[in-house]
């Protein structure tokens, strides 16, 4: 069983924002896979489905962005996921937008929905798909107001192919058990 996490806030005046970015291209990949999220629980809303002969739980966290833990944790703990089968799909300002980087573990790297993630499973080793949102325009520009931002016409053509590669990647990791073929086809994309 696997568990797919896209990371954002939950207010309308979040969407189609940098930070939203997990939300919006879990919706894509639920539509594609046919997967309705309508069901609210574990401060989620979500859905289940088959993908490639495996059960999968799609959410949204609705705890807002810096406390995405306590949705995730709840739901493993509830359907006893481990770790290695919940990927989380989240924003990355040290990418150009629409850029993937596939990673099996790691830290938080300041991303406070991360932090918060793996302090609720108390481990760090879970599959996530950073999407690149680009830099600050400047160094003293305000991280929030960056982050909080809209796509220009521009960068949400390129997020449409990144949707599509994100898909790709998904159903790679689900149907092998494994990121390696998902990271090698789509890392940097």
């Amino acid at each position: 069983m696997y568990l797919v996490v896209g990371l954002g806030n939950p207010e309308k005046k979040y969407d189609l924002t940098r930070h939203n970015v997990g939300f919006d291209i879990l919706d894509v990949f639920a539509s594609k896979q046919g997967i309705s999220l309508n069901k609210l629980k574990f401060k989620a809303v979500y859905g289940e489905g088959n993908i490639r002969g495996e059960r999968v739980i799609l959410a949204k966290p609705q705890t807002y962005m810096n406390n995405s833990g306590e949705s995730v944790g709840a739901i493993a703990s509830f359907y006893k996921i481990p770790p290695e089968n919940i990927i989380v799909i989240c924003d990355d300002i040290n990418f150009d937008t629409g850029v993937i980087r596939i990673r099996t573990k790691g830290s938080d790297g300041g991303h406070n929905g991360l932090k918060s993630i793996i302090y609720h499973l108390s481990s760090d080793k879970f599959p996530r798909i950073k999407i690149g949102v680009g830099a600050k325009p400047s160094p003293d520009y305000d991280l929030a107001s960056h982050v909080l931002g809209r796509f220009s016409k521009d960068d949400i053509a390129r997020l449409d192919k990144t949707a599509d590669n994100v898909n790709g990647a998904l159903e790679s990791i689900i149907a092998r058990g494994s990121c390696d073929e998902a990271m090698n086809k789509y890392n940097g994309k």
